[in-house]
C-alpha cells in the first residue's frame, strides 16, 4: 500500500476507532456511578442545568472516556501509520481541538478542564506512539 493511502487510513481509522471507544465508555459510566437526582446526563442542555450539581466522581468517566479514547485512537494510528509518533500526535491533537470544543459549549469546573485538556490528549497520544514505535 502506498505511504499517502495507509496514513490517510490510519487517521481515518483512529478517528473512527477512538471515537467509539470514547462513546462507549462515556454511555456505560452511569452503570458505574449514578448521576444526581434530576440531571438529565445524556443532553447537553441538562448538563448545562445539573452541572452544579455534579462531584468530582462524576468527572472520573468523562477523563477517563477522552484518555483512553485518543490512547486507543492514536494507537490504532500510529500502528498504521509510517511515522508513528506523528500520526498519534496528528489524532491527539483532533481529539483535543474535540475536547476544547466542548469546553467552550458545555463549561466544566476550572480543575477539571485544566486536567482534561493537559493531561487527557496530547501527553496519551505521545505515549500511545511511542508504544507503537
Amino acid at each position: 500500500m502506498k505511504p499517502i493511502l495507509r496514513n490517510i487510513l490510519a487517521i481515518i481509522a483512529g478517528l473512527f476507532i477512538g471515537s467509539v471507544v470514547n462513546m462507549g465508555i462515556i454511555l456505560i459510566s452511569g452503570n458505574f456511578i449514578t448521576p444526581p437526582a434530576g440531571v438529565d446526563m445524556t443532553t447537553e442542555e441538562g448538563l448545562k442545568v445539573g452541572m452544579h450539581l455534579l462531584e468530582p466522581k462524576h468527572f472520573i468517566f468523562p477523563f477517563l472516556a477522552h484518555a483512553i479514547g485518543t490512547f486507543v485512537g492514536a494507537y490504532i494510528a500510529a500502528r498504521i501509520s509510517t511515522k508513528k509518533v506523528l500520526f498519534a500526535m496528528i489524532i491527539g491533537a483532533i481529539f483535543l481541538s474535540g475536547g476544547i470544543y466542548m469546553v467552550a459549549i458545555l463549561p466544566s469546573p476550572i480543575w477539571f478542564t485544566l486536567v482534561d485538556l493537559l493531561g487527557a490528549y496530547l501527553p496519551v497520544a505521545y505515549f500511545a506512539g511511542k508504544i507503537a514505535e
